[in-house]
This record gives C-alpha cells, sequence and structure tokens, in this order.
C-alpha cells in the first residue's frame, strides 16, 4: 500500500502544477493570515519558509482560502481511475479546525508543519482526529471502516486488481481488535498512540503515514512551494 502511494506521490508532485488550475473562483472573499512572527511561533517554520510558504498559497488559491470542492478536484485527478470524493471529504474536514467550510493558510501550514516536523506522538494526534468522524473523542469501528474504504475507493479497482470485496473490512477488524485494548467498541487517542508504537501496528501505521503525510501535501502545488518541499526529504 505504502509503495503503491509513494509511487503515485513522486509522479504527482512533479506534474501537480500542470495539472491543477482555477482553484477557487476570484469572487470568493479574500482572507489574509494572521502575523507570520505568530505562526513561527505556533509551528515548526521559519519565518523566512512561512513567507515562501505564503507566496505560493496565495499564488494557487488568491483568495486565501481552499474549499472542499477544490480538495476533491485535485485528488480526483490524482487518482483518475478510482473514486477519492469520500476521502477527499475527510481530509477537509481534519484541516478545516474552525468547521465552516473553508481551509485558510494558517490552517493549512499548522496541519503541514506537524506532517512534515511534527514528532511521532503530534502525527498520530492528527491522524487520530482524521479518523474520529463526529469529532467525540473517540474512534469507532464504523469510522475506521468509512476512512478505510474511502482510501480503497480512492485507490480504485486497477490500483488492487486481487482484493475481495470485504478487504476493507477485513482490515478493518484487524486493526480495531488490536486498538481497542480495553474492548469496550472504541478506541480513544491513548489507545490508538499506544497500539501504533508497538511493533505488531509499525508497518500498518507506516502505510497510514504515507498516505496522510503525502496526500497533504498534494494540495501544494506552486513551483515554488514544490521546491521548498522537496527541500524538506
Amino acid at each position: 500500500l505504502s509503495m503503491s502511494v509513494t509511487t503515485k506521490v513522486n509522479i504527482f508532485l512533479s506534474s501537480l502544477s500542470d495539472k491543477i488550475e482555477d482553484e477557487l473562483e476570484m469572487t470568493t472573499v479574500c482572507h489574509r493570515p494572521e502575523g507570520l512572527e505568530q505562526l513561527e511561533a505556533q509551528t515548526n517554520f521559519t519565518k523566512r519558509e512561512l513567507q515562501v510558504l505564503y507566496r505560493g498559497f496565495k499564488n494557487e488559491c488568491p483568495s486565501g482560502v481552499v474549499n472542499e470542492e477544490t480538495f476533491k478536484q485535485i485528488y480526483a485527478q490524482f487518482f483518475p481511475h478510482g473514486d477519492a470524493s469520500m476521502y477527499a471529504h475527510y481530509l477537509f474536514n481534519a484541516f478545516d479546525t474552525a468547521q465552516n467550510g473553508s481551509v485558510k493558510f494558517e490552517d493549512f501550514v499548522m496541519a503541514l508543519s506537524i506532517l512534515l516536523r511534527g514528532t511521532v506522538h503530534e502525527k498520530l494526534r492528527w491522524t487520530f482526529n482524521l479518523y474520529d468522524i463526529n469529532k467525540d473523542g473517540y474512534i469507532n469501528k464504523e469510522e475506521m471502516m468509512d476512512i478505510v474504504k474511502a482510501i480503497y475507493d480512492m485507490m480504485g479497482k486497477y490500483t488492487y486488481p486481487v482484493l475481495k470485496e470485504d478487504a476493507p473490512r477485513q482490515h478493518v477488524e484487524v486493526f480495531f481488535q488490536k486498538m481497542d485494548k480495553n474492548k469496550d467498541g472504541v478506541v480513544t487517542l491513548d489507545e490508538f498512540i499506544e497500539s501504533c508504537q508497538e511493533s505488531l501496528m509499525l508497518s500498518l501505521c507506516a502505510a497510514l503515514d504515507v498516505i496522510i503525510r503525502y496526500h497533504i501535501i498534494g494540495i501544494a502545488h506552486s513551483q515554488g512551494y514544490l521546491k521548498f518541499l522537496q527541500l524538506q526529504h
């Protein structure tokens, strides 16, 4: 799974700036970010890096915000043989911390800081939030099933020609059995982090990290920003 996604990401990052156009209409109300000094204090980026990131973000999103439809357009082009709409929906909700239907530069750079330079604990906390669809502080089996199925749907049948229809559910059953330590039917943040740090779960979490890390980077696609990202690896 991780190798397949990584290959797609490498192709994607090299050609994305030529593929994605007209993300937001110019009629959208413009948003200006908070002071870069404040963002520097809140993230793992320097002021200079934030300036580069903002120029790239502003170049591709003149209004200063990204909406859910933009996410869906990006992943539809990235995964033409699958249906990426639901995964893009869940991913957008994880970015949209204010739940107001738009992702500002501040939202984007805070998440990017975690995914590129955060600690393992910070990355796992962010991933937990993605899976916690209803934001009640727990992951239930249905939520995990929704995310995993969205990932399988996004990758498409050509990526997984040998998988049976019930493969996502089998995946979730194994994953959930390992994570639900006290067998109460839900996974807490502590259980999620503990499980992902255990040796038996490392391969699953590594694949998950590839999916989350690079799919999110996918929405930053100006030439200047891509060059910046390449320096991070």
